[in-house]
């Protein structure tokens, strides 16, 4: 009988995805993390929980409890604080000052669950770890690829794209055939009320909900700057901090004086500079190809990667058609036929073939035409104030 080690995490997802294993003849054990200490990473502004008795991670923690004495199994509990600190936030504060956009859920997965979880599982005579995303996996002549979930609304595999096919090849993901629905209603059906009809978990990984900029501003200082219409190259409003801003932003820029709406088009970090353009003005956020960097291939020859594929540039955005100009084991050069509207430097490009993930890499820079979209948008400010 096969020993799993599997992510309970307070959620309804983990707690099936448990269920589930047990019933297939498993010897199945539970395991919490805690990887974040508000108090000792000072995290305080923006927090909404800071004076509640009880934080939100030792709910789950109580809720992970309860469920595993229902289900009849064990549960450990593990640190982790140290590592995600490391590893995952320094990394992401360090791309929020450079004024690029990091995505935490895949730094997590990459660094924490599929990597010191699992490393922890592996040193503790488990065979395999399980985790309640949806996704699923595949073998193939002794290679594990990662393929979508059967819940496409769901479908969780861009957050995975930075995990190693060592821990693809030794992970289960036991509701990846299943639907969001099917999930809540076997929890009502095992009576697993601490989680049947608990919402969804949303802010950062492992973090939880912040007032984002508040919560940056306990670790980056903000520096107000100017808004500037890059059309005009008039100065139309105040930013709080050009580094809490992302690329195609519409909400929370204030510009109430003149009639919109605006987006973020593009940042210059050294003059704290905030652009934007006006909706009858997009063409600044549309790019039509793009280097992508520190690639994880998924895929165990290289000569798989068709030339023609799809990608995602964001979680929720449909699969884009897109050709790889050149590429190699750690990056690409990407166009895509159709241009695309705010694609992010800092933020993930995940490669897909039909329903197989080949893996991802991080948006290095962005271009229009054969020019580096920001630093055009730089350059056609500088001419603007100086003609």
């Amino acid at each position: 009988m096969e020993k799993v080690l599997v992510g309970l995490s307070g959620g309804v997802d983990s707690a099936i995805a448990a269920y589930i294993l047990k019933k297939q003849g498993y010897d199945v054990t539970c395991c919490f993390m805690r990887n974040w200490d508000a108090f000792a990473n000072n995290d305080i502004e923006g927090n909404p929980t800071i004076q509640n008795d009880v934080c939100p991670q030792e709910q789950d923690y109580m809720d992970a409890k309860a469920v595993a004495e229902h289900l009849d199994l064990p549960l450990l509990r593990v640190d982790f604080i140290k590592e995600y600190w490391d590893s995952v936030f320094q990394t992401f504060l360090n791309e929020y000052e450079k004024g690029r956009t990091p995505n935490p859920d895949i730094l997590c997965n990459k660094y924490i669950k599929f990597d010191a979880f699992f490393d922890y599982a592996m040193k503790h005579g488990f065979d395999k770890v399980a985790t309640g995303h949806y996704c699923s996996n595949e073998t193939k002549d002794g290679f594990t690829y990662l393929t979508r979930a059967a819940d496409q609304n769901k479908d969780q595999t861009y957050f995975l794209c930075q995990v190693p096919e060592k821990a693809l090849a030794k992970t289960l993901f036991p509701i990846g055939n299943l639907i969001k629905p099917e999930v809540r209603k076997l929890a009502d059906q095992l009576h697993l009320e601490s989680v049947a009809t608990k919402k969804d978990s949303t802010g950062i990984c492992f973090i939880g909900e912040r007032n984002f900029r508040q919560f940056l501003s306990n670790y980056l200082p903000n520096k107000e700057g100017d808004i500037v219409d890059i059309d005009t190259g008039k100065k139309i409003a105040k930013h709080c901090g050009v580094l809490y801003y992302t690329i195609g932003q519409r909400k929370g820029l204030h510009i109430d004086h003149e009639k919109g709406p605006w987006f973020v088009c593009g940042k210059d970090v050294h003059k704290n500079i905030l652009f934007v353009c006006h909706t009858n003005h997009r063409e600044w956020l549309y790019s039509d190809s793009c280097i992508v960097k520190s690639i994880n291939w998924l895929v165990p020859d290289l000569k798989e990667i068709p030339t023609k594929l799809t990608c995602k540039f964001r979680y929720r955005q449909a699969d884009q058609d897109i050709e790889i100009v050149s590429f190699d084991k750690d990056s690409a050069m990407i166009r895509y036929p159709q241009k695309i509207a705010s694609v992010t430097v800092g933020q993930e490009a995940v490669f897909y073939h039909g329903h197989v993930c080949l893996g991802g890499g991080v948006i290095e820079q962005v271009f229009a035409g054969d020019e580096d979209l920001n630093e055009k948008i730089i350059q056609t400010y500088k001419e603007k104030i100086s003609g």
